[in-house]
């Protein structure tokens, strides 16, 4: 059988041209894959991957629907005071204090409670007694030029006792139909606690990086010096920042009075611990400088699931903190390729 020959008009490819462009495409895939820069700029989003196959596989409850809506509220918090501490991070500052103003705001709010302000007082109380600690932790810093670590480790320990004489040591029970609604109520697949940190973290977003503010706030952990020199008051940029993050601590503080039912006089130390564990994890430098919202917000999600994945496979609660400092230290030491 005679074969037609090919058109003048199709062009042909030499025999092996095909075959050489999928060998650079597979060798530039591997070098991509070789290069430590992928594997820390990314890495909190692998950890999480290969974490949900893995629990995924091992038990049959973890991906049921339930579960993932009981891991999004459980991580609503975290996501709060986590991008409150991001931005106080991106300054090249920590904020020690957050645990405390948690539970300082939450017992305000319970005084206030108590005392019959009403709800909505309260909840103010509550988010203007987070604001004020944090607005007083940034203008010692800012202003008296004493380091962060000492100034909102000593705030720490100032709310921690303020809850307890303002409680006098004993939970205070919070319960309104608002509260109840915000702890239970949902909109749709997703619950309002999960929405409002969606909320929380989309604003923080835009304002990190669409504002003028955002990038004096990027500057000003880069180098102050520069900042200053460009003519940016730091000074106030840096009480921005922690006044937001204790607002954020204030809002976390009536989240979980709302979650609890309660204003518990105890200082949320995990959740202080977590905040900077989800920030490392989310690639944002310690040093200031270069952050990000979506990376710790995914750092959060990726805490509370590992926790809810080890309870579920009946890891005892003493092996847990070991898991997850782990996993900090790993991406701690991953930033180092960052780029």
């Amino acid at each position: 059988m005679s074969q037609q020959a090919p058109s003048a008009d199709v062009a042909t490819a030499p025999p092996d041209a095909d075959a050489g462009a999928n060998l650079r495409s597979r060798t530039g895939l591997v070098d991509y894959l070789k290069d430590p820069s992928f594997w820390a700029n990314w890495a909190v989003v692998v950890a999480l991957v290969v974490l949900v196959l893995i629990f995924g596989t091992l038990s049959d409850v973890f991906l049921t629907p339930g579960n993932i809506d009981a891991i999004l509220v459980a991580s609503a918090i975290l996501i709060v005071l986590t991008v409150g501490q991001t931005y106080v991070i991106v300054t090249a500052g920590i904020d020690l204090s957050l645990g405390s103003v948690v539970t300082f705001a939450s017992v305000v709010l319970g005084w206030a409670f108590g005392n019959r302000w009403g709800i909505g007082a309260a909840v103010l109380a509550g988010l203007l007694a987070g604001l004020a600690a944090g607005l007083l932790n940034g203008v010692i810093i800012a202003k008296g030029k004493i380091t962060d670590f000492i100034v909102t480790l000593g705030m720490l320990s100032v709310a921690s006792g303020a809850a307890l004489v303002l409680s006098d040591g004993r939970p205070v029970q919070v319960q309104d139909p608002l509260l109840l609604d915000l702890a239970a109520g949902a909109a749709g697949p997703l619950r309002y606690m999960v929405l409002l940190a969606v909320v929380v973290a989309v604003l923080a977003h835009v304002l990190l990086f669409h504002t003028r503010f955002g990038t004096h706030l990027l500057a000003t952990g880069g180098s102050a010096e520069v900042a200053r020199a460009m003519g940016i008051n730091v000074a106030r940029i840096k009480i921005a920042a922690y006044t937001i993050s204790g607002l954020l601590g204030g809002l976390a503080g009536v989240m979980l009075t709302a979650r609890v039912g309660a204003a518990e006089p105890v200082a949320a130390t995990a959740l202080l611990l977590s905040s900077v564990a989800a920030v490392v994890l989310g690639g944002v430098s310690l040093f200031g400088g270069r952050g990000t919202v979506v990376g710790p917000v995914v750092g959060a999600v990726l805490l509370t699931a590992l926790v809810n994945g080890l309870t579920l496979l009946g890891v005892s609660q003493f092996y847990q903190p070991i898991a997850v400092g782990s996993v900090v230290i790993l991406s701690a030491l991953l930033t180092r390729w960052q780029t």
